[in-house]
């Protein structure tokens, strides 16, 4: 599923090459200027991200308002309406998410709850990245990793555990609002995940995805207006 995002993109941008130059030789007249063809900017990467995003419902909802937007430009009706049309999709989007996570837990939902009411019953001072209006990195290497807290509040946070100790399963609580954190892990470890967002997501990006890891890091990700992302690859 990775790979159709570009090849999605790939597509759009040889057709436009396609009109701009068919155009330019006199062999058709087409124009990509349209009354609303800025409203291609948000239809376009909702498409893509019906096929790529485990979060289905709020790529249709940002597809369902570039349409809306895209039939008011083209004068089918006002843009009161509109953003009235468009406030009502969201309302039910977001009451439909709501509803859909506290009704369908999975095993991994309660797992990853059950290990960090641990972690908060054990004491144990986990290590902190907060970014407000701002970066945080932290890399570990060769140093041993027990859990870590991270915000990001229009900002960004990344914890890298390529080379860290995981000597015992861990729990990493991960919250954003308007930002984004990217956690690297090892190849050798299985990574579980609780999560809860609105207007965001989580993505996993891992090449080498474990299931057979001596210990596991638990992801608790909340947050709205953001995403949270697990790779096992370092950024160049």
């Amino acid at each position: 599923m990775k790979q159709i995002k570009p090849i999605i993109w790939g597509i759009a941008i040889i057709a436009l090459g396609i009109i701009f130059g068919g155009n330019a030789l006199g062999l058709f007249n087409l124009s990509v200027f349209f009354d609303g063809w800025w409203t291609l900017f948000i239809i376009i990467p909702s498409v893509i991200s019906l096929f790529t995003e485990k979060e289905k419902l709020m790529s249709l909802g940002f597809l369902a308002a570039g349409v809306i937007l895209l039939l008011a430009a083209q004068n089918v009706f006002s843009y009161d309406v509109t953003w009235k049309a468009i406030l009502a999709v969201f309302l039910i989007i977001i009451g439909l998410t709501i509803i859909i996570k506290s009704t369908f837990h999975n095993k991994n939902d309660e797992e990853v709850a059950k290990k960090v009411k641990e972690a908060e019953k054990d004491g144990k001072t986990m290590d902190s990245q907060m970014a407000i209006f701002s970066g945080s990195d932290r890399t570990y290497k060769d140093e041993t990793f027990s859990g870590s807290n991270l915000v990001a509040i229009f900002g960004g946070v990344s914890l890298n555990l390529k080379k860290a100790k995981i000597e015992k399963d861990t729990v990493i609580k991960a919250f954003t609002l308007f930002g984004g954190i990217d956690i690297i892990v090892p190849d050798d470890v299985k990574v579980k995940l609780k999560s809860g967002f609105i207007f965001g997501g989580f993505s996993d990006e891992r090449k080498n995805i474990s299931d057979k890891g001596k210990y596991t890091i638990y992801i608790d990700a909340a947050g709205g207006f953001g995403g949270i992302n697990v790779t096992d690859k370092e950024k160049d």
